[in-house]
């Protein structure tokens, strides 16, 4: 069952500062993930954040584009299989993570 991909305000504007060969290797990746966009502990493809840093981000996966240095986090909402983009960033772990856990708030 593919999840279908939605993108949070913020992600599409994270998005869209991406230059197209970014973009189109994130939209590649992001259509893998959403075959099974669970943590890998369930068999998915996501890697589960909980708590980092002191931050509470139960409930987030993240995958990383290692070559780009970039790192995608979102959330698994098997109700209605919706895959919600939260951050999109090529940015050190602890400040995607601190940009995930201001916008999940908004969500």
């Amino acid at each position: 069952m593919i999840y279908r991909i939605e993108y949070s305000e913020d992600a599409k504007k994270d998005r869209d500062t991406l230059d197209n060969s970014a973009k189109m290797q994130v939209e590649k990746v992001l259509r893998r993930v959403a075959q099974n966009p669970l943590p890998k502990n369930q068999g998915g493809y996501g890697e589960p954040l909980g708590h980092k840093q002191g931050l509470n981000l139960t409930g987030l996966c993240k995958v990383k584009l290692k070559k780009l240095g970039i790192r995608i986090t979102y959330k698994a909402i098997q109700q209605g299989e919706v895959m919600r983009i939260i951050v999109i960033a090529a940015r050190a772990d602890d400040e995607v993570y601190e940009i995930a856990s201001k916008r999940i708030g908004k969500i």
